[in-house]
């Protein structure tokens, strides 16, 4: 069963190939395999307030565009004392991310975020990263959808070199590391992301086992 998976994040679709690497009778495509070149219509597809909101419309977005069924996610970071900023403005959460991508982009992010927090000390630094996945099969009942949540503090400079967008400045307690420290497994292992893919993974390959018979 080819399933789409809805990302234009390099970094993103490396993390949800690996965790969803054991579901068996799945061919997962990206959206160049599918066929479709990136358009501006897509950056309007996560206009909404939350997670969940952005995860469905992007999930029935791409399933329509190509026909087949397809996997999204909306993501970011939400940090306690900034009432849960940036949130699903994660992405664009600098005020100068017009015309930047990739490790540009993040950089933007990452340092506009420390500047919000300034020197608050640790205990005013509590956050959580937040991941919605969406699985939409193209029938009438829309996406289902899997939330994976994974609680830090943000740190008052960048550490490590590995994860992409705030993993350097996020440190995970349990690991005593940023997600930036952690290896791909590692970080798999304990991620907001690895939780919701995981818990989606077993919806998929019930649904890949029904369609093989």
């Amino acid at each position: 069963m080819k399933v789409v998976v809805a990302t234009r994040s390099a970094d993103k679709l490396r993390e949800i190939r690996q965790v969803l690497r054991g579901v068996r009778g799945i061919e997962l495509v990206d959206l160049n395999d599918a066929g479709l070149a990136e358009s501006p219509e897509e950056d309007e597809v996560e206009r909404f307030e939350s997670f969940e909101e952005n995860a469905r419309a992007k999930a029935e977005y791409f399933a329509r565009r190509t026909g087949l069924p397809t996997i999204a996610d909306d993501s970011g970071i939400a940090v306690d004392a900034l009432g849960g900023a940036p949130g699903v403005r994660s992405k664009r959460y600098a005020p100068a991310t017009d015309g930047l991508s990739g490790e540009e982009r993040d950089r933007a992010n990452l340092l506009h975020l420390l500047e919000a927090l300034g020197g608050r000390p640790p205990a005013e630094r509590g956050a959580r990263y937040v991941c919605v996945a969406a699985l939409h099969l193209g029938d009438a009942s829309g996406p289902e959808l899997f939330r994976g949540e994974v609680e830090g503090l943000v740190l008052d400079r960048p550490r490590g070199f590995g994860g992409f967008g705030y993993d350097p400045i996020f440190f995970h307690p349990r690991s005593g590391r940023t997600f930036a420290e952690l290896s791909a497994a590692e970080k798999d292992a304990v991620s907001h992301r690895g939780a919701a893919f995981r818990a989606l993974s077993e919806t998929l390959g019930r649904c890949a086992r029904a369609t093989g018979r």
